[in-house]
């Protein structure tokens, strides 16, 4: 049983080391197990939206980092750093994401991180 959640949980299929940045607006927030998921709106530089979905681990492991159900919000502005998949698809895994009110939140190894001067 260990091999296929070991190969469910591997990195083969992401671009590890060559994260992108995502600028964009939020379109949903998935807090549930087995990943959360983070959909966004993102606009590229020849004007076109493109629906990126990025995922993190289960609610368990993120809330240390400080991620919660209310964390983002339909039409919320967030930046996200993400290693995206190998394939091309607008699917990637979260590093960090700064909140519209400020927050960075990180990966499953981190802390919330608040707006400067609070």
């Amino acid at each position: 049983m260990s091999a296929p959640l070991l190969a469910h949980h591997g990195s083969a299929a992401f671009e590890n080391g060559k994260p992108v940045t995502l600028k964009g607006t939020v379109k949903g927030w998935t807090y549930q197990n087995p990943h959360c998921l983070l959909t966004l709106d993102v606009k590229g530089d020849d004007g076109n939206v493109v629906q990126w979905i990025i995922e993190t681990q289960a609610p368990n492991i993120m809330y240390p980092a400080g991620y919660r159900k209310d964390s983002f919000k339909f039409g919320d502005e967030v930046t996200v750093i993400a290693d995206p998949v190998k394939n091309g698809l607008p699917i990637g895994r979260i590093r960090t994401v700064t909140t519209a009110s400020g927050w960075t939140l990180g990966g499953t190894e981190s802390t919330p991180v608040p707006p400067a001067g609070k």
